[in-house]
């Protein structure tokens, strides 16, 4: 596995090229130094990528490589793999004419983790929308990397979202599903199955020996008492139990609007909870610019910046890198050798 070979460079896939991805990846790339980010080879279309640095005004000098030479090169070049993208990759424009290559940087990234040639992923920013219109049948970037590593090892993999700054790690149960729908999918067996894989991911990519994990209820008050709901009874509140006799120290159901303040944050390593807006709006008012889109439960590290394409400023040279910046630093420190 990756984690084998710490010398191997973090891969970092183009995404949409009509986003924001190429221009915080030259921004990154100018920042290797002060910034302390390992060595990362891009796996995307060298063209686009040397006409938007000539539409920035950035002095980039790429070079095409290959993942084993990259090493080598990042210190006086951008080291790209080359992946060949149909449409041009205009800055704003998304067109599904480069859908094939965006979901080709993604497989390729998998395969070379999987086969430790490269340490870790890290995924520039998609557009699932102009995916869709392209055949991807998947909810987002999480659920498409678990079914690539199902498909590589045979393995049941259940891959769990969490987002983690520096003021609060954050995990969704469900993730992109209709919040009407949120009820009805919640099980206990979900709740207790997160729980083990953010304490094992905890321990073994974080280096926090006994992890404290929190668990929201899912209705107003943690459902007070079933007066506003029984969820939090009849499902949470048992998935709880079990996780504490699996020997993870967990409390809850909690109400979700008393978790997330200041002295609340300091009693717990990561907060478990319901459906995705209840984990990701805290996550991201405490820490929108250096917060980390992480999928534990995988058979290789992956992290992400936590915000989207952004097509309305790219390649206006106004997109902040922090979160890119923080998700190479995330992947170099989760695979460093404990």
């Amino acid at each position: 596995m990756a984690e084998d070979n710490p010398s191997a460079p973090l891969v970092l896939t183009m995404g949409d090229p009509a986003g924001i991805g190429p221009d915080i990846t030259f921004s990154a790339w100018l920042k290797r130094d002060r910034s302390g980010i390992a060595p990362f080879c891009v796996l995307g279309d060298a063209a686009c990528l040397e006409r938007r640095a000539a539409a920035l005004g950035f002095d980039i000098p790429l070079i095409a490589t290959t993942l084993e030479r990259s090493t080598q090169d990042f210190a006086t070049h951008l080291p790209v793999v080359p992946l060949e993208a149909t449409a041009p990759g205009i800055a704003g424009q998304p067109d599904g004419k480069n859908a094939r290559a965006v979901i080709e940087a993604i497989e390729t990234a998998v395969d070379l983790a999987l086969s430790g040639q490269a340490r870790a992923v890290v995924t520039n920013p998609i557009s699932k929308s102009v995916l869709y219109d392209e055949g991807f049948a998947f909810p987002g970037h999480t659920e498409f990397l678990a079914d690539r590593a199902h498909r590589a090892t045979g393995d049941v993999i259940r891959p769990v979202m969490m987002l983690a700054g520096p003021k609060l790690r954050a995990v969704p149960v469900t993730i992109h599903i209709a919040l009407r729908d949120v009820a009805g999918s919640l099980s206990e067996s979900d709740i207790v199955e997160t729980g083990l894989i953010v304490a094992r991911d905890l321990a073994g990519r974080f280096g926090i020996e006994n992890p404290r994990l929190v668990v929201s209820g899912l209705n107003p008050h943690a459902g007070e008492n079933g007066a506003m709901g029984r969820e939090d009874i009849e499902i949470i509140a048992p998935a709880v139990a079990a996780l504490r006799g699996a020997g993870i120290d967990a409390r809850g159901p909690l109400p979700a609007d008393t978790m997330f303040h200041d002295a609340a944050r300091a009693t717990y390593d990561a907060a478990i909870c319901m459906y995705h807006d209840q984990a990701l709006i805290p996550a991201k008012a405490l820490g929108f610019d250096d917060t980390v889109n992480v999928t534990l439960g995988l058979p290789f590290v992956r992290t992400s910046p936590d915000h989207g394409t952004a097509f309305d400023i790219a390649g206006k040279g106004v997109a902040r890198d922090d979160s890119l910046i923080a998700a190479l630093r995330m992947a170099d420190t989760m695979t460093a050798p404990r």
